[in-house]
């Protein structure tokens, strides 16, 4: 099995095309690192995870898409299998010590024009992601453009995060909303 992720590893790497790459993970699974943006790993970063679904069939996907668009990872974060990340606009902050679970996206732009006759050539809407320190993201999250979720915060499986969230809670659903929180005895 570890040859086989080995030849995996190396095939993704094969097929990254950013050039702009800072810092060095520990790849557990593959990862294709693209765009003409910036993408810095801070410290500690840990990409992809055993045992975990998809560690051998998927891969995590990183794109900082534009000249302008930066993702930067703090130290000591996971990002477990299957994680896409994609920056297009302002970029993509995650803080020291925070898990992403599998399946999770993070995009920091609407990509195209909301508008039906300007899909194609409009202009798309951005925001810059911050995600602080501590913070969990369970699996199946959708984190969109301009949220910033506070530390030590729990986002729930399957939440789409349209809004920011303050730090120490607990959010769920679709959108996702605080229902707990966290620290208070």
């Amino acid at each position: 099995m570890l040859n086989y992720q080995q030849l995996r590893i190396l095939k993704y790497r094969f097929f990254s095309t950013c050039k702009n790459v800072a810092g060095r993970p520990v790849v557990n699974q593959p990862v294709q690192l693209v765009g003409n943006g910036r993408i810095k790993f801070n410290g500690t970063v840990t990409l992809g995870c055993y045992p975990s679904p998809f560690f051998l069939s998927g891969y995590i996907y990183i794109e900082a898409r534009e000249p302008d668009s930066t993702i930067e990872i703090g130290d000591g974060v996971w990002i477990n299998n299957n994680t896409a990340l994609i920056s297009a606009g302002r970029g993509i902050f995650i803080g020291s010590k925070t898990t992403l679970g599998t399946h999770c996206e993070i995009i920091d732009s609407d990509f195209h024009d909301m508008h039906p006759d300007r899909r194609m050539t409009g202009v798309a809407k951005t925001g810059k992601v911050v995600i602080g320190e501590n913070v969990f993201v369970a699996s199946n999250v959708k984190i969109l453009k301009g949220v910033e979720i506070g530390n030590n915060s729990i986002i729930a499986n399957g939440s789409v995060v349209t809004r920011s969230v303050p730090e120490n809670v607990a959010v769920c659903g679709n959108p996702a909303k605080v229902v707990q929180r966290l620290g208070a005895e």
